[in-house]
């Protein structure tokens, strides 16, 4: 698909989602799943350019940083088309929970109703490298808990899209959500979407209905060691970074 094609294809995939339904699982859990959102094709193309470096701007091995175990690239701008119109339409749906979570909260600032709007307010914060990333794991690798969180300004919901197919090309591997309850015991979620499912999920807290009005739940999330196998996945983080 070119550009114009790959735009309407995503707009009519997104208009027939139930939105309300995925904000109450959102403003409920604090993530939920698409499920088969892109097709295996789609998935493939993106991982095999996995291997050309000039869509990308820098590479971390995450035991360097003591991250975990594996290996994920940061995409340069502009982004390939794919991940763009996916980037740029999915957040016009997602604005409006963000916003509603920051209005039960009493956070500012509401955020505006482009992407790139925002992406000018990152800009004028000083954050201007793109975030979308691929993330590659092998055999015993794993990523520790952790919020993505690059400057001052932020949005407070992202999404990872799962590349490879869980028993087929791996095992284990599972995304972990925790969730701090204050006072309380921490929650564990588990999930294994499958290949082609995106993952929206919170970027670091959710709003919590309590007898006082809401309060902030605290989250992060992680993936547990492979088994076995090549898992790759792409996580599309709407702010921008200061490097």
């Amino acid at each position: 698909m070119n550009s114009a094609e790959l735009a309407e294809y995503f707009k009519h995939q997104l208009a027939e989602l139930d939105w309300d339904s995925i904000a109450q699982t959102m403003h409920d859990r604090g993530f939920v799943v698409l499920e088969k959102f892109l097709t295996e094709y789609q998935c493939d193309v993106i991982k095999n350019n996995y291997v050309h470096p000039t869509l990308y701007r820098k590479t971390v091995d995450m035991q360097r940083y003591r991250f975990g175990l594996g290996e994920y690239k940061y995409f340069n701008y502009p982004l390939p088309h794919l991940i763009q119109q996916l980037r740029t339409q999915m957040y016009s749906y997602l604005m409006p929970i963000a916003n509603a979570w920051f209005k039960a909260l009493n956070f500012e600032p509401v955020f505006p109703e482009t992407h790139q709007d925002f992406l000018q307010q990152c800009h004028e914060h000083g954050q201007r490298y793109a975030t979308p990333l691929i993330l590659k794991y092998r055999k015993d690798g794993f990523n520790t808990l952790h919020q993505d969180l690059y400057g001052e300004i932020y949005f407070p919901i992202q999404l990872v899209i799962f590349l490879s197919q869980v028993n087929v090309d791996y095992q284990g591997g599972e995304f972990v959500l925790t969730q701090h309850i204050p006072r309380a015991q921490s929650k564990v979620t588990v999930l294994q979407p499958q290949k082609g499912d995106v993952l929206i999920f919170t970027t670091q807290f959710k709003p919590e209905k309590g007898t006082r009005g809401y309060y902030r739940v605290n989250m992060k999330h992680g993936v547990s060691p492979l088994h076995w196998g090549e898992r790759y996945t792409l996580g599309i983080i709407f702010h921008d970074a200061v490097r």
